[in-house]
Order: C-alpha cells, then structure tokens, then sequence
C-alpha cells in the first residue's frame, strides 16, 4: 500500500490486518526520531542515520529511499524474511517510491496499491487534522504529495479514499482476490 501522506494507507493497512487474510505487517526501519507515542520495533525500527548507511553499505534492505532530505525510509530482507518464515503474507505502508521498487522487485507476486484522496483539498485537510506537523513539515509534505500523485498510474490498482466504510470493503476484496485467486 502506498500513497501520499495523509491519504489513509495506514488506516487501511491496519483494517486489512484484521480481515483474517493471513497477513503480517512488514515494519520498516527509518532514520528519522521517533513521533510520541511510536514504538521501536512496532511502528518502525528506529536506526540512527550512521546505522541506516552501515545497513545500505551491508546490502541488507530490498528498498531504501531518501523521502526527506536526511531521512531514509527502507524495507529489511530480514523482516520480508522473518514474516515468510511465519507463513505469513508481507503487508507493505510503504511511500509511493518505495511501493514501485517492491513491485519491480517481487514483479506479478506483489499487489501494488496507490490509496488517493478524492481531491488534493482533501489531503491537506487530513495533514493539517492529524495536528503531528509543523508548519515547515506540513508545507514539505503537502510539496511531495503533489509529486507522489503522480505515481498512481504505476500502481496494479488506485483506490480513491473518499467515503471510509466503502474503501475499506474495496481493499479488502482486492486482496482477497489476489492471495486467493492468483
């Protein structure tokens, strides 16, 4: 799942999780400071800027990016390879870059999935209710949210996130379809 900040992929990756679809949530690691009330290992695996390069050096992640200027997001092998390992299906919330890169890399075994406001009015309305952004933050996320709309078009499927009960119902028949019809 990937799509702009504020447009709902985390709301719906965590409804997705509760849908009895054998899926485990893939937590990412990121070199940025932990927000209050996130915890290392659930939310994200918090590594310091110098961790995160020794790891990139190290060849350890299947996707990295530098989403802000200093702060690098990424996806584990180990933690791809800890939820297979549980028999599980991987659930990615992921930034758009990171969502195209998964797909290039796992190809016709992965889903992708761009989550997209009904307007881009609506996106800053969500950005600004969260209440967790500065206004410099919200200004560069509103900025790279411009840029990530268009993104959608390389995703397997777009979902509009506009009334929340029916995207809800969409997502999870989308992937219900894809692990249980492939």
């Amino acid at each position: 799942m990937s799509a702009p900040s504020g447009a709902g992929k985390t709301t719906i990756v965590k409804h997705l999780l509760n849908c009895n679809l054998s899926l485990e949530f893939s937590i990412s690691a990121c070199s940025r400071a932990m927000r209050p009330g996130e915890v290392n290992g659930k939310d994200y695996y918090f590594l310091g800027s110098e961790e995160f390069n020794k790891k990139i050096i190290s060849d350890e992640f299947v996707e990295w990016e530098e989403v802000y200027s200093g702060m690098f997001y990424g996806t584990l092998k180990s933690e791809i390879n800890r939820i297979w390992n549980l028999g599980k299906h991987v659930i990615f919330d992921v930034d758009v870059k990171g969502g195209v890169n998964l797909k290039k890399k796992f190809e016709d075994s992965a889903l992708s999935v761009f989550i997209s406001p009904p307007t881009f009015e609506s996106l800053r309305d969500r950005l600004i209710a969260r209440g967790t952004e500065s206004n410099l933050t919200l200004e560069k996320r509103i900025e790279r949210a411009l840029l990530e709309m268009d993104y959608a078009s390389k995703f397997d499927v777009i979902i509009i996130n506009d009334i929340l009960s029916n995207t809800l119902k969409e997502a999870e028949q989308i992937v219900r379809d894809f692990i249980f019809h492939k």
